[in-house]
């Protein structure tokens, strides 16, 4: 079977750079590289080495993500990290909602990280009744319900996302992807920079709270105002991007 095609503007990016320094950019669940092209391509163009994976089953169709789940996203996530690996061992992770999960997970499967950089994460697990809920759901014979992608406060702006939201792959984000790592956080001793949105319909802005609340490293938390859950492509978009690369700039040293 051939593999499904790859929606414009949906394509993965790895760039070489002239630093001594690299980014492994994570997007979310049911989204694609384009919601963090912005700030990956602001990163290369500073000179940093960057990953910008596109997780297996995203910027596709949504049947294709359908049969996918935690372990193949944070395989990809794995791949990504080892390919910037290659080319510098001084890395910053980014990542958005469940980017920022898999960031997470990053930094805790690698300590030698130099910081972590998280836009709305999801850190924290759904309660045991919503996640029943949505089991139920499932063997009812519901596989989509509606979509989250497209949180944005700018009417300007659009994130390119599919309009349902795959509830197995959900289960398997919560469950294999959420619950073992939500403990953990104190094992993390590197910097982290928290972007938060007060107003936000996707991922509660309390899951952020519990990651500053447990993290071991120093978190520099900056609440966004203006912005919703994707927040990389909306008004805070640019103070963001500016904010990650002073942030990369301090703690890698390059």
């Amino acid at each position: 079977m051939s593999e499904p095609m790859i929606l414009p503007g949906c394509e993965p990016l790895s760039s070489d750079g002239s630093r001594d320094a690299g980014v492994l950019v994570i997007h979310g669940f049911t989204g694609n590289p384009s919601s963090l092209r912005a700030q990956a391509d602001s990163f290369a163009e500073l000179g940093y080495h960057v990953e910008l994976p596109r997780l297996p089953g995203h910027g596709t169709t949504i049947d294709d993500m359908l049969r996918t789940n935690w372990a193949d996203w944070s395989g990809e996530v794995e791949a990504a990290y080892q390919r910037l690996a290659s080319r510098t061992a001084n890395i910053v992770v980014m990542g958005l909602s469940m980017g920022g999960t898999l960031t997470l997970w990053a930094g805790l499967q690698h300590s030698a990280v130099a910081g972590l950089i998280l836009v709305n994460p999801a850190a924290a697990n759904q309660a045991d009744e919503a996640r029943a809920m949505i089991k139920e759901m499932v063997e009812d014979g519901t596989a989509v319900a509606p979509g989250i992608g497209s949180d944005i406060a700018d009417p300007d702006a659009t994130e390119i996302a599919y309009e349902g939201t795959p509830l197995v792959p959900l289960l398997s984000l919560y469950n294999d992807g959420v619950a073992p790592i939500a403990d953990r956080y104190g094992d993390l001793a590197m910097p982290i920079l928290l972007y938060t949105s007060k107003n936000d319909h996707v991922v509660p802005p309390a899951a952020s709270d519990h990651l500053a609340a447990t993290a071991g490293g120093v978190v520099e938390h900056v609440l966004l105002e203006r912005s919703y859950h994707v927040a990389t492509q909306d008004y805070d978009a640019a103070d963001i991007t500016a904010g990650a690369a002073a942030f990369i700039a301090r703690v890698t040293g390059a």
